[in-house]
């Protein structure tokens, strides 16, 4: 039972006693502190980020943010092998996408890229191409306005 435990021997460490003679065993007249400089005398300590006046990691560190470029454009991108589940011959806009449940289309459109294969003759209108992308609808007998 917790109200029947004895008193361990040594569980209390007394603390040393600075400033009280040589014959104390902690530094005598120095208290430990060590003999001259600037952390042995008393007065104010430093702040615990204070570098001894070298330029503190604060200021050295780069500021956040930086250069946001304002006319930056930004696309959905799509390769070509999403268009597999559109019938052949259809007429691939914007709209139908959107209808087909295409969502958070960025507002400058849609890119379309040339990866995958496009086995389907499809006509797209009013998007941006690559040259690869470009190449296989209209190798697939598709165009590409």
């Amino acid at each position: 039972m917790l109200s029947h435990l004895e008193k361990q021997r040594g569980r209390i460490k007394k603390s040393k006693r600075v400033g009280r003679g040589i014959g104390s065993g902690k530094g005598g007249h120095t208290s430990g502190r060590g003999q001259k400089g600037q952390n042995s005398r008393g007065g104010k300590k430093f702040n615990p980020w204070f570098e001894g006046g070298q330029l503190p990691l604060v200021k050295r560190l780069p500021q956040a943010g930086g250069f946001r470029n304002p006319t930056q454009k930004f696309y959905t991108v799509l390769n070509l092998d999403y268009f597999d589940k559109f019938k052949d011959g259809d007429k691939i806009t914007r709209k139908l996408l959107e209808e087909k449940g295409l969502k958070n289309i960025e507002k400058n459109g849609i890119k379309i890229l040339g990866d995958g294969k496009l086995a389907k003759k499809l006509h797209f209108e009013g998007f941006l191409y690559s040259k690869s992308a470009r190449q296989k609808i209209e190798s697939s007998s598709g165009s590409a306005k």
